[in-house]
């Protein structure tokens, strides 16, 4: 299994941010990073989500962007995950690879160009509209933990 880095980009919103971060966390993810994080959730939501990372011995990063994030852990594959993409989504696209890091979008309009430009872009199979962020790790969470990944 490789080495996954979490990001929620763009975030405004204190409960988006610790539904999130809590997740991530119970799902055994080292390592959960914010990029680009502003108004309330950066005065409220950032207090409340170190708590709870010191609580249960986690990372949380901060950092002023997702370029920030890419140069900091130099993750293999940088993996963009909004509904406003063409591509699928599937276990196969991290397979081969060390360490990913799977970047979310806190606010529906997804990501900019320049961000797309980032890494590679990929949608969820069978939505329609956009997926919150905490729904979207839990999708990816369960495919990654499907028996055809853990055959490699």
């Amino acid at each position: 299994m490789p080495e996954i880095f979490v990001v929620l980009h763009n975030v405004s919103s204190v409960q988006k941010l610790i539904d999130f971060v809590k997740f991530a966390f119970n799902l055994d993810i080292k390592y959960v990073i914010v990029t680009k994080i502003g108004g309330v959730a950066a005065q409220a939501g950032v207090p409340e989500a170190s708590k709870l990372a010191y609580r249960m011995n986690k990372t949380f990063l901060v950092l002023p962007d997702l370029k920030d994030a890419i140069e900091l852990f130099v993750p293999d594959s940088t993996i963009l995950i909004s509904q406003q993409f063409d591509r699928d989504f599937s276990p196969d696209v991290i397979k081969s690879k060390k360490r990913i890091m799977l970047v979310f979008p806190g606010i529906e309009a997804g990501f900019t160009k320049i961000e797309q430009s980032f890494g590679e872009t990929y949608k969820l199979p069978l939505f329609k509209g956009e997926v919150p962020p905490v729904a979207s790790l839990a999708l990816i969470s369960y495919m990654l933990s499907g028996e055809e990944f853990k055959k490699e």
